[in-house]
């Protein structure tokens, strides 16, 4: 099903005037012929028959705002889509296609009041051309460790051809919910949380250094590649998809916490044990340099010993004078 645009003149205006005229013209002349003495049968029959039956043409009137489109269909046919906005006359037994009217997703467009949802457009069959942005529940995946991952993403979205979107699938707001949800799943068991040895997330066989939490500009592209390619028979594009939530799971956030500050004191007592190294070296090398005093090899072990403990402790240190000779 492709989608076929009609090209339509916008006389929705000159039939609505028509038809008042006739209305006006109807009652006067029924008031006419019933007070003239000339009665005519056939005037009131005429005048009767358009008072009843003109009202019809009023369904055939149609009021398109920019960014809305109209699915016609002739019974049981489509006949095109109307895009250009602007007040059109159609044929009043055309009827608009529109299977998401009604349906109520987390995103633009869709209005929710306290424990009553209600949907601005459940009285139309107007499709909108806007770019939308669906925001789907927080979804608990394992990553490819093992892990659970609570993960939520945003994805933006807009309809590209209204004909796939009605026809090819039975709703296509809950289509593209339930694609995002599994496009979601797949990608997330690729990555771990972090960074992690000996893990391929591309696929070329070698490790990196791919990772939920440090690539997720990669991860989103991912995402949005996968889920256009599961919605483009429903005639939707999606323009962008974003991680909004990214967080482990309650049961176990408290021990990766613990694993992460662990692993965080460590880098912090390898950098601090490097500079306290180098510190001794040069002072070493400032001593010897400038012959301000010769140490054998006992004393600079002491020395060496004792720097390292200033340098590396956790509290300022306390340190005792020596008054007396040095040996």
């Amino acid at each position: 099903m492709t989608e076929k645009n009609l090209t339509l003149h916008k006389n929705g205006m000159a039939v609505l005037l028509l038809t008042i005229i006739i209305y006006a013209l109807s009652i006067a002349g029924v008031v006419w012929n019933a007070e003239s003495n000339t009665y005519s049968p056939v005037v009131m029959f005429i005048c009767i028959f358009l008072l009843c039956t003109t009202w019809i043409l009023w369904l055939g009137l149609k009021v398109l705002r920019p960014q809305e489109a109209l699915v016609l269909t002739l019974f049981g046919k489509y006949i095109g889509t109307l895009k250009e906005p602007g007040f059109y006359f159609v044929n009043p037994f055309c009827s608009g296609m529109n299977p998401a009217s009604k349906t109520i997703l987390n995103q633009s467009g869709d209005v929710k009041n306290g424990n009553v949802s209600i949907n601005v457009s459940d009285t139309s069959k107007k499709i909108s051309l806007k770019i939308m942005t669906l925001n789907n529940n927080r979804q608990k995946i394992n990553d490819c460790l093992g892990n659970p991952v609570e993960i939520g993403i945003a994805v933006t979205w807009r309809i590209q051809d209204t004909a796939k979107a009605v026809f090819n699938v039975d709703n296509y707001k809950e289509f593209l919910s339930l694609q995002c949800d599994s496009a979601l799943r797949n990608i997330v068991r690729i990555y771990p949380y972090d960074v992690a040895k000996n893990v391929d997330t591309t696929g070329d066989g070698i490790a990196d250094e791919g990772s939920l939490r440090g690539s997720s500009e990669v991860v989103a592209k991912r995402i949005r590649d996968e889920i256009q390619e599961r919605v483009h028979e429903a005639g939707i594009e999606i323009v962008e998809a974003r991680i909004t939530h990214l967080a482990y799971a309650p049961e176990i956030a408290a021990v990766m916490l613990q694993r992460q500050q662990a692993s965080a004191i460590i880098d912090a007592r390898k950098m601090i044990v490097d500079g306290a190294v180098g510190m001794v070296e040069m002072a070493l090398e400032h001593l010897n340099d400038n012959q301000i005093v010769t140490l054998d090899e006992e004393r600079k072990a002491a020395m060496v010993s004792n720097l390292l403990v200033v340098l590396c402790a956790n509290h300022d240190a306390q340190p005792v004078v020596n008054s007396g000779s040095l040996y």
